[in-house]
This record gives structure tokens, C-alpha cells and sequence, in this order.
């Protein structure tokens, strides 16, 4: 597992915004830039990727789902303060 991390961190830090969350894409993508023998090998790259870039997505989602709930508790409670006062 450490080689397939190391690797796939290797390769998206080198080709950013070639790889995309679909695992199929990242197949054709890893056939273009690199040479891989193994089917396997390949597959658990692209499946790797395709993971990491997915949880980095829904990770971001997640912060700004959080930061927009702060947000709309920020202004019911400033709503509340005015007619209270």
C-alpha cells in the first residue's frame, strides 16, 4: 500500500489537473503519461486516485457546508438580538 500512495502522490503532484474522481478516466490518463505494466498495478493507481480526490472533495464540501451553517447561526442570532432590543 505504501508504494501505490507513494506513487499515486508522486504522480498527482506532478500532473495536477489531468486526474478527475472517475476511476475509468484515470485509467486512460495513467496510460498517457506513464508506463505500467502491470494491469493490477495500474488499477490500483487509478482506484487510489480516484479515492483520495473523492474524499478531498467531499471533505471540502463539508467545510463549507459547516462554515455556511456558522454563518446562518451568526445572522439568527444577530436577528434575534435586534428584536429583542
Amino acid at each position: 500500500m505504501n508504494r501505490i500512495r507513494r506513487i499515486s502522490t508522486e504522480l498527482m503532484t506532478t500532473y495536477k489537473g489531468k486526474f478527475d474522481t472517475d476511476f475509468a478516466h484515470n485509467k486512460k490518463v495513467l496510460n498517457e503519461i506513464a508506463v505500467v505494466r502491470s494491469k493490477g498495478l495500474k488499477n490500483e493507481i487509478a482506484g487510489y486516485i480516484s479515492s483520495y480526490l473523492r474524499r478531498e472533495l467531499e471533505e471540502q464540501e463539508e467545510k463549507e457546508s459547516v462554515s455556511a451553517q456558522s454563518e446562518s447561526v451568526d445572522e439568527t442570532e444577530e436577528i434575534e438580538e435586534q428584536i429583542l432590543n
